[in-house]
């Protein structure tokens, strides 16, 4: 099972979250990590509701990331790169670069394919065996669990 970090929170949502700072203890503690990045003019910055933290190409560029792109620059340019990323907004499902059906946040499903990425199951209590890896707020809570 995939555990991806989401924006770098581990214990619940943080004030941290997208700050590269806490990417980089997630990526530490042995996570993926799902990241919200901004491309303008010429520049990168992590931050879901606008770019807040500039952080460099090279940064961006490692394999345990899911780029989350915020605007059109950014999904261009990442996706040229061959990272792992992808784009939307209120879709259900959308496909990364990599071949993965991100779920939207708390959709479930036994339809799913096994390749799907189940987005803060905890809101729906959803069940994990209809996916290939999860990303949450509470990654440590699931490691946990499933280590069980």
């Amino acid at each position: 099972m995939l555990l991806i970090s989401h924006r770098g929170n581990m214990h619940g949502p943080s004030n941290n979250e997208n700050h590269p700072d806490q990417i980089t203890l997630a990526l530490k503690e042995g996570f993926q990590i799902e990241i919200d990045v901004w491309y303008l003019k010429n520049d990168f910055f992590l931050g879901h509701d606008e770019p807040t933290y500039k952080v460099s190409e090279k940064f961006l560029m490692n394999e345990n990331f899911w780029l989350h792109a915020k605007n059109l620059d950014a999904l261009s340019f990442l996706s040229e790169k061959k990272t792992n990323c992808f784009w939307h907004q209120e879709d259900n499902y959308t496909l990364t670069s990599k071949g993965y059906i991100w779920s939207y946040i708390g959709m479930t499903s036994s339809r799913l394919s096994k390749k799907t990425i189940s987005v803060l199951p905890e809101i729906n209590n959803s069940d994990l065996n209809y996916f290939c890896g999860i990303c949450s707020d509470y990654i440590y809570k699931y490691r946990s669990q499933l280590k069980k």
